[in-house]
C-alpha cells in the first residue's frame, strides 16, 4: 500500500502571518452552537453529529430551557428528550445517548460534567472531536477538535497537513504557534465553512488569499 507524501507545513513565519490575519478578522471566535453551561455544550455537540449547527441551535432552544443539568435532563426522560430533537438526523439513537451520559453524570460525577478527554470519552456519544471541542470552550484548554472544514483548510491552506483528521489535529499542535492554540480550530472551521469551502473555495473574500499556497484558487 503507498502512502500519500504529505507537502511539509507552513514555517513558522508564515503560521503568524496567517493566523494573525484569521484573528484581525475575527479577534473572539465562537462556536455557533448555542449552550448555556459545559453540560448542555456536551450534549449540542454531541446531537450535531451529522446535523448542521442552525438545525441543533433549533432543537435545543426548547430542550435546554427545560433541561440544562443531567438531573433535569434525566427527569425529562427519554420520551421528552425524543420529542424536542426529533427535527435532527439519527434523533431516537442521540436521545438515547443524552440520557445514558446524564445518568452516568448524576452517577459518576456529582452532576458535573469532567474535564479530562478520558473522562469525556466514556460518555455515550462523545469521542474525541466532541470531547475537544468540550476542553476548548467550556474549559479554555487549546484541545483541536477536527472536522471535515478543518481538514481540509489545515490541508489547503499546509497550516496543518494530514492524511486523516487525527494527524491534523497533531499537526495543528505541533505547528501553529502557542499564541493561537486557543482559538486555532474556531478560526479554521468558521474558514471552511464560510471562505475556504469545499466545492468553490471565496478566495476572492479571503482574508489569507495572498499567504495562502492552495494552487487551486478561484478568482
Amino acid at each position: 500500500m503507498v502512502q500519500i507524501r504529505l507537502p511539509q507545513p507552513l514555517s513558522f513565519a508564515q503560521q503568524v502571518a496567517i493566523f494573525s490575519r484569521l484573528a484581525e478578522a475575527n479577534p473572539t471566535p465562537q462556536t455557533e452552537l448555542e449552550f448555556t453551561n459545559p453540560f448542555t455544550l456536551v450534549v449540542a455537540v454531541a446531537l450535531s453529529a451529522q446535523a448542521t449547527d442552525v438545525g441543533v441551535n433549533k432543537a435545543t432552544k426548547g430542550l435546554f430551557a427545560v433541561a440544562d443539568t443531567p438531573r433535569k435532563m434525566l427527569d425529562l426522560g427519554l420520551e421528552g428528550v425524543t420529542e424536542h430533537i426529533r427535527t435532527i438526523g439519527l434523533y431516537r439513537q442521540k436521545a438515547k445517548n443524552v440520557m445514558a451520559l446524564s445518568r452516568i453524570l448524576v452517577e459518576d460525577y456529582g452532576g458535573e460534567v469532567p474535564d479530562s478527554r478520558a473522562a469525556l470519552t466514556g460518555l455515550p456519544g462523545v469521542g474525541r472531536k466532541t470531547a475537544n471541542v468540550v476542553l476548548n470552550t467550556a474549559f479554555h484548554f487549546p484541545a483541536q477538535a477536527v472536522d471535515t472544514h478543518i481538514f481540509r483548510v489545515g490541508n489547503r491552506t499546509r497550516v496543518a497537513p494530514g492524511r486523516d483528521v487525527d494527524e491534523v489535529e497533531r499537526a495543528i499542535e505541533d505547528n501553529v504557534p502557542a499564541r493561537f492554540q486557543q482559538n486555532a480550530h474556531h478560526w479554521l472551521i468558521l474558514h471552511g465553512r464560510y471562505i475556504c469551502q469545499a466545492r468553490r473555495p471565496r478566495c476572492a473574500v479571503c482574508p489569507i488569499y495572498d499567504l495562502c499556497p492552495y494552487e487551486e484558487k478561484t478568482a
